[in-house]
């Protein structure tokens, strides 16, 4: 049974500092945010091991370093169509509450500072499936982005195994 998610994501301004920086990534057409302080590194796309019978947003898993994670496709969490891989996709490793994942983007464009005060909410046309991944919006050089909400995307993920 599936129980309905709100996806009410107003952001509480008074507990998080004034601005914070964000890994900005390209998904499609869209633009994305990450925080950065759950970035650990960014790498040039490789293969990886793929894992039989897994759900299609966990392809595979990857070593760096000693470190097993999991590939995550965002893309199929988010409804987006996945491009092929070129020479600009990256693997984009994090760790979040202790929890080590490789996010697959397709192209990794810079490290931005985010003003709180300018994060709005979610449009509510916004498809439910793909606002309970993210935070909020905001603008940045006249064009829109979509924060993403770590816990939330973990919760997903942990729901799909």
């Amino acid at each position: 049974m599936r129980v309905p998610v709100s996806i009410d994501r107003t952001f509480d301004s008074s507990a998080a500092p004034a601005v914070f920086d964000a890994l900005l990534i390209q998904l499609g057409d869209e633009l994305f945010a990450l925080p950065s302080n759950s970035v650990r590194e960014v790498l040039r796309y490789r293969a990886y091991t793929p894992v039989p019978g897994a759900p299609p947003m966990l392809p595979g898993i990857l070593n760096q370093r000693g470190v097993i994670m999991p590939v995550v496709n965002i893309y199929s969490l988010l409804g987006i169509t996945a491009p092929s891989i070129t020479r600009s996709t990256r693997l984009i490793l994090m760790n979040h509450n202790d929890i080590d994942i490789a996010l697959l983007a397709e192209v990794v464009l810079d490290l931005v500072s985010i003003n709180t005060d300018t994060i709005e909410p979610l449009p509510i046309a916004l498809d439910p499936a793909r606002a309970r991944f993210l935070r909020g919006m905001t603008q940045s050089d006249q064009r829109t982005i979509a924060l993403f909400d770590l816990d939330e995307l973990i919760t997903g993920l942990r729901a799909q195994e």
